[in-house]
């Protein structure tokens, strides 16, 4: 029998959930900060597609790496330069997705200027991310149709041209650079949470192989999520934000410690802004997940029976979590350039705003004749409203705005006789009373957007290996030995429910009409096309009602007949952490690059539907709306 004591937990710091974060992040962490590994993520879907485009175009052009840019976020070198020599001093790791389409290219850099600084720490990179060559030998060879797991359909079927696929990799790689003897790991596109699960693998010596780590790399996996968006586990975005006030101007980053048997806690580093707490812990969850199971490329973690405990200020600890099989295939996108869009702007003031608004697309669309048929897209939407006796001008003034996409970018060029913008432009002088026009016009003007579609691949066609930058060593990393096949299709890979033994609504007492966020906390985000949402209770008897009220039938409802597509809705629950999330199947019109919506990234339906009204039981309103200095309690 082994005697030997576990490890203490390993602490890592989330220091960026993306290129838009703060610089400090990695200084921070690296002088400051009690930690043993950094991680951050300088990518987004966005910039997949961004950097993938681009480097078809290069590569087409026949460009060598010594005659270009690197195509990753030029930002990075600026946040990580400074904090390497406390990083050295310190013997704090590094592991980052942020090689983006030139993951080699970005480690050299780095590799470089360590020794520019005249440090020692050795640097290693994972490949395996780019795989449009897979994509199509997979197609002919093996009839792989690739199915969207946002919208259905087949690849085949998609008129469009891929010139970039990138896949999911997980943190398997990560671990078995830390344990050949990198400090630094950069990865192009690994999972959001796969640096965390990555670097606890390779702390605590927990295997991919066999069925014994299940559980605690699922933890891990979910710890990962908790912090791979930095400052959002921190009280950004939080619903309940009016009570974080004092110091909102600098929210801390996170930590996570994990344990050996996969339980960890969050924390905030010291001085900063925000909380953490069960209520922003909860918030983050929330986010950008799809269903009950949590897929990653090592694990798969069920989120179901998860628990939050306040255990100290800013201190919060998390367990039951469980761990099912990784899964035989892994996410991947495909980006195809979709065509040219552009948009035009009206100000509408004071009365009448929607006759005002249908006046002027009658006489647009009478502009644009049969040149309509020859755009892909073409929306008018009247975005605002007119409050009664208004205080002043600009809240009595709202956006008209029309938008177009199209294979023609001839038809969206500006200062011609035909086309896009002098379509709205010539209507100027018969508009209706109290419209204007931007004097901004580059909106108007052609900008490529970019198609994207999301599916999966099997991890077994993937080459996965890791690259060790100080003595050119190369090591493959294979799929886990217990895969399992959880399907292809959105409804195999998730279950949906609604509530069991619902309470009965009448027995809360009186109510009154207002918005739900008056007692209901959420939070929602993008899956490509697909848009998720949950929301949570402040206490056992809010969740009761909330969990009762909302149905997938009364989400459709509250989305209304504008926002609700007819697609799929799923439904499940999180009883511990008093939580019911909802997935709204292609909610998103093809995701962030190509969406005729503002709302690309899903971050706003959540607030969108929390400012719905709905019967709220009185009891519930004499404790106060949320945010009105109310902490949310720690789950039971």
């Amino acid at each position: 029998m082994n005697s030997t004591p576990p490890k203490r937990p390993i602490r890592i710091g989330g220091a960026s959930g993306g290129f838009t974060d703060r610089q400090r992040s990695i200084m921070s962490f690296a002088r400051s900060n009690d930690v043993d590994v950094i991680i951050g993520d300088w990518m987004s879907e966005m910039t997949m597609q961004w950097h993938g485009a681009a480097k078809s175009d290069l590569l087409k052009a026949g460009k060598t790496d010594a005659e270009r840019a690197g195509l990753f976020d030029p930002s990075f070198m600026g946040t990580l330069s400074p904090a390497l020599p406390y990083m050295q001093q310190r013997n704090v790791k590094l592991a980052v997705n942020a090689g983006a389409s030139d993951t080699q290219m970005l480690a050299r850099l780095v590799e470089a200027t360590i020794k520019e600084q005249g440090l020692s720490m050795k640097v290693a990179w994972v490949q395996g991310d780019e795989v449009l060559d897979v994509v199509q030998r997979l197609m002919k060879e093996k009839g792989e149709k690739f199915e969207n797991i946002c919208f259905g359909g087949n690849y085949e079927d998609w008129p469009f041209e891929a010139v970039a696929a990138q896949c999911y990799l997980g943190g398997a790689g990560i671990a078995e650079a830390f344990r050949a003897g990198a400090d630094i790991v950069i990865c192009g596109r690994v999972s959001d949470a796969a640096p965390v699960i990555g670097a606890a693998m390779w702390w605590h010596g927990w295997e991919r192989q066999g069925e014994a780590n299940l559980d605690q790399m699922a933890a891990a996996l979910v710890a990962g999520h908790l912090i791979e968006c930095s400052s959002y586990v921190c009280g950004g975005y939080y619903s309940g934000f009016k009570s974080l006030f004092e110091g909102c101007e600098d929210i801390g980053f996170p930590i996570a410690a994990i344990e050996a048997d996969g339980t960890f806690t969050l924390e905030k580093e010291p001085g900063t802004g925000g909380e953490l707490s069960v209520g922003t812990a909860t918030s983050q969850l929330l986010y950008e997940i799809q269903g009950p199971m949590y897929y990653g490329s090592d694990v798969v973690a069920m989120l179901e029976g998860i628990r939050m405990e306040q255990v100290d200020k800013d201190l919060v600890r998390v367990s039951g979590i469980r761990g099912q099989p990784a899964p035989t295939t892994t996410k991947v996108g495909i980006t195809a350039r979709g065509g040219y869009q552009a948009e035009f702007h009206f100000m509408m003031c004071g009365l009448d705003l929607k006759e005002k608004a249908e006046w002027t697309e009658k006489q647009i669309r009478h502009s644009m004749g049969q040149y309509v048929d020859r755009l892909s897209v073409l929306k008018f939407s009247l975005n605002g409203w007119c409050q009664d006796d208004p205080e002043n001008q600009d809240v009595a003034t709202v956006n008209f705005r029309i938008f177009v996409q199209t294979q023609e970018p001839d038809l969206l060029g500006v200062g011609s006789m035909v086309g896009f913008q002098r379509w709205c432009m010539e209507n100027f002088l018969q508009s209706c009373p109290g419209a204007s026009i931007e004097n901004d016009l580059r909106q108007n003007t052609a900008k490529e957007f970019f198609e994207y579609w999301v599916s999966l691949l099997p991890q077994e066609e993937i080459t996965h290996e890791v690259h060790l930058l100080w003595n050119d060593a190369t090591i493959a990393i294979p799929p886990a030995d217990h895969l399992k096949d959880y399907g292809k299709t959105a409804a195999t890979r998730q279950w949906s429910y609604d509530p069991v033994a619902p309470a009965d609504l009448a027995s809360f007492g009186p109510t009154t009409r207002g918005p739900l966020g008056w007692v209901a906390l959420g939070r929602s985000g993008d899956k490509a096309s697909d848009a998720n949402v949950g929301f949570f209770a402040r206490d056992d008897e809010e969740w009761q009602w909330l969990r009762s009220i909302l149905t997938v039938a009364k989400i459709k409802e509250l989305l209304g007949a504008s926002e609700y597509n007819g697609k799929d809705v799923d439904r499940f629950e999180m009883p511990a952490i008093r939580a019911v999330h909802f997935l709204l199947h292609d909610h998103l019109d093809r995701g962030w690059a190509a969406t005729s919506t503002y709302d690309g990234l899903g971050k706003n339906v959540c607030e969108y539907l929390r400012a719905k009204h709905v019967d709220i039981p009185n009891v519930f309103l004499s404790k106060g709306k949320v945010g009105d200095q109310r902490r949310i309690g720690s789950s039971s």
